[in-house]
């Protein structure tokens, strides 16, 4: 598509090629729509794109989002996507040194082995037992919400009859999450474990009286009904490389290389202006939906920018040639690093960080959790790498937010990064400097990305993998049926930002299709005249 093409008239245009608009285009095409997809970079995927980053090393690793929860089954089937999740064997494993010994805790593979790792760790069944109840809880609070992010927006009182747990909602939805996961366990590590879904890209303390870290752990623990989180088959790019396929077989236009410079719109048409290598060109849509971020949303339309938005993680993906032996004798590292590898995220350690980085400071023990994509799934490795034993790690640091950056990034990521790997490195038998694999050029295959570059790469505000912070599954105040709705009728927020919107789960971009397939359900092939320009204030 060519910038110098004359002006063309959609039934949509959208705005950013992620995974959420193109579930969106997807949605509309199938149901007769004409769509323009407008992607900035040369590839659809956003955050959710498979990558080769090692020079000549045939590994394509999920290079920003990495797993999968939140995408409800509904938009696979209704999509008809040909992707596929594996479950992992193991849920997690955390290292720790008792009585001077190290030891661990080993979470999944069956209940019994499960019981008797909390038993080893703590000295009794009292800790597994309430590990039983209170993900019970969460089980069925899952059962209850995770069905109603397809449908149009509850109200809180609709969702709290919906839950039908009186103690429930307070521990999730009223109270900050500590108080439950204070009365509910006494061991502090695994207070830890609990905790850390919710401060996953959400810098917080587990009392903030704000309640973003209760929101930030429930979308964590009802996905899929039930809280599981799979690996996706051929890396995260296997799943946006299906929306697009679907999309385009439905007859979508995915332009990539366009970029979505200015909307203009009168309520009931719009045009959309982009910029190309070759130049400026328009198009013209009766709707309008922005896969992008509520900044970029602002931005485009001249509304009123939101809050700032601050990411607060250090994003690490490497390829070793072995997995590294464990100090921990009796846990197999096949099985530890199949699961989530949780590194000083015991309760304390994770509000000592949370406060050196309130003040400052990086984190002198940084926080950070570990997983094994290639075990589960080793399609992603090339045949020479899988036969030589060669495995991914991708590694989630927490508490590191983007103000910590801003003096110096590369400093600052090179110090955070060496301290995070010395915290790995103390559970280890090997220093995992040992295992790294080396590139063409014979570097170590390492890269990590803080929030100022995941800014710059994606244009996430402040590197927030939200886009901001994550939104109660309810109507708040005057969100709209659907929770996309923005102050121009006609044009909608698809992306993370969407109220039920962050993580890889389709629902904004399924819910933007269902606002406009209600506002317009029979398509129209009339022409689109360009948007009245609004009028001047008095």
């Amino acid at each position: 598509m060519s910038a110098n093409e004359p002006t063309r008239a959609y039934d949509a245009v959208i705005v950013g090629g992620g995974h959420n608009g193109l579930v969106a285009a997807a949605y509309l095409a199938r149901a007769g729509r004409s769509v323009l997809v407008l992607e900035r970079l040369d590839h659809t995927g956003g955050a959710a794109v498979s990558t080769r980053p090692f020079t000549g090393v045939d590994a394509r690793l999920s290079r920003y989002s990495y797993l999968v929860s939140l995408l409800p089954q509904k938009i696979v089937r209704d999509l008809g996507l040909d992707f596929r999740v594996r479950p992992r064997t193991i849920s997690s494993y955390t290292p720790a040194e008792r009585a001077g010994r190290p030891t661990g805790l080993l979470v999944g593979g069956d209940e019994r082995r499960t019981r008797e790792a909390f038993a080893r760790l703590t000295g009794g069944d009292r800790e597994y037992t309430a590990w039983r109840r209170f993900y019970g809880m969460t089980a069925h609070v899952a059962r209850r919400v995770f069905p109603t992010l397809t449908e149009p927006l509850p109200t809180r009182d609709d969702l709290r009859r919906r839950v039908d747990d009186e103690a429930a909602w307070r521990a999730l939805f009223e109270e900050p999450i500590g108080v439950a996961i204070e009365e509910a366990f006494a061991d502090d590590l695994v207070r830890g474990i609990v905790l850390t879904d919710a401060l996953i890209g959400t810098f917080a303390d587990a009392h903030d009286p704000t309640l973003v870290q209760n929101r930030c752990f429930l979308y964590h623990v009802i996905g899929g009904g039930t809280g599981a989180w799979d690996v996706p088959v051929g890396g995260m790019g296997a799943l946006t490389d299906a929306l697009a396929a679907a999309a385009r077989s439905a007859g979508a236009r995915i332009a990539t290389g366009h970029e979505a410079v200015r909307v203009e719109t009168d309520g009931h048409t719009a045009e959309v202006t982009y910029r190309t290598a070759d130049g400026v060109g328009t198009a013209a849509a009766r709707h309008v939906l922005v896969g992008a971020s509520p900044h970029e949303l602002a931005a485009l339309t001249g509304g009123p920018a939101p809050e700032p938005a601050e990411g607060a993680q250090l994003k690490v993906n490497m390829l070793l040639t072995r997995l590294p032996r464990l100090r921990d004798p009796g846990t197999d590292p096949r099985e530890a690093f199949a699961g989530t590898f949780h590194i000083a995220e015991g309760y304390r350690q994770l509000a000592t960080a949370h406060a050196e980085a309130a003040a400052g400071r990086l984190p002198a023990t940084p926080p950070a959790e570990i997983y094994c994509h290639s075990l589960t799934d080793p399609t992603i490795l090339g045949p020479g790498l899988a036969e030589r034993g060669h495995h991914t790690l991708t590694l989630f640091g927490l508490h590191a937010p983007a103000r910590l950056f801003d003096r110096d990034n590369d400093a600052a990521r090179e110090e955070l990064l060496t301290a995070t790997l010395a915290q790995l490195d103390a559970h280890l038998a090997e220093p995992l400097a040992d295992c790294l694999a080396t590139d063409a050029d014979g570097r170590p295959c390492i890269e990590a990305k803080t929030p100022l570059d995941l800014e710059r790469d994606l244009r996430l505000p402040g590197g927030h993998i939200f886009h901001r912070a994550l939104s109660w599954p309810y109507a708040e105040q005057e969100e709209g049926r659907w929770g996309v709705e923005t102050r121009h009728r006609n044009v909608l927020l698809c992306g993370a930002g969407a109220v039920r919107g962050g993580g890889v789960s389709g629902v904004p971009g399924h819910n933007a299709a269902m606002a406009v397939l209600e506002a317009d359900p029979s398509p129209r092939r009339g022409p689109v005249s360009r948007p009245t320009p609004p009028s001047p204030p008095p």
